[in-house]
């Protein structure tokens, strides 16, 4: 596919724009998709000031917080890369916490985090009201192709040898979970805007 070379100010800009023209009382949910190698978070953190400068309140979510306690999502072991991509997220309570309350007719009521993976125990943050017109942005790997109801997504990708060389060697057992992620969400077709980031200081947007 052609891509059109942008800069991220710019790839920032027409994103922010596009939430923008959606009627002002809607609610909004956005995605930013994309291994971790791709920095998914960084862009998802740079639309919330612009976004905000628009005229949107925005809530940030990320989607690492909405994993399955250890017990289940290490229940094949660390490094299983089948449970990492199928078993790992808790899809339910993201779309019951966070982007159901965000949808049409939703209550706005929201829970920011479920999980802190880290300490594998719940975060106990507690719910917070998204006005109308309110922004949810939602960072995270391999979320396309699940049925989670998303307004607007954006894919970060990057060829397989660039996603090699960018995963520290002890993340490389995650590799194959993201080949099969390629083969069965196909994330390049599925998003609504898709981004290389081979060069992450000169993105490129592909035109299809």
């Amino acid at each position: 596919m052609p891509v059109t070379p942008t800069t991220m100010p710019a790839l920032v800009s027409a994103l922010v724009e596009r939430v923008a023209a959606r009627p002002a009382a809607e609610r909004v949910r956005v995605v930013v998709d994309g291994a971790p190698a791709t920095a998914p978070a960084d862009l998802a953190d740079a639309l919330v000031a612009p976004l905000r400068a628009a005229g949107r309140d925005v809530a940030r979510v990320s989607a690492d917080s909405f994993w399955r306690p250890a017990s289940i999502r290490l229940e094949h072991g660390r490094h299983d890369a089948i449970s990492y991509l199928e078993d790992w997220l808790d899809e339910g309570a993201l779309v019951r916490e966070v982007l159901a309350p965000f949808g049409v007719g939703g209550s706005g009521r929201y829970l920011p985090s479920l999980w802190d993976a880290e300490r594998d125990r719940a975060t106990r943050a507690p719910y917070e009201q998204a006005p109308a017109g309110a922004v949810v942005v939602v960072d995270g790997s391999m979320l396309l192709g699940r049925g989670l109801p998303f307004d607007l997504s954006v894919h970060l990708a990057v060829r397989p040898a660039t996603l090699v060389r960018r995963t520290p060697p002890e993340s490389a057992w995650t590799l194959e979970a993201f080949d099969l992620y390629e083969s069965r969400a196909t994330p390049t077709l599925a998003a609504d805007v898709v981004v290389r980031v081979d060069d992450p200081r000169h993105p490129a947007l592909v035109d299809r």
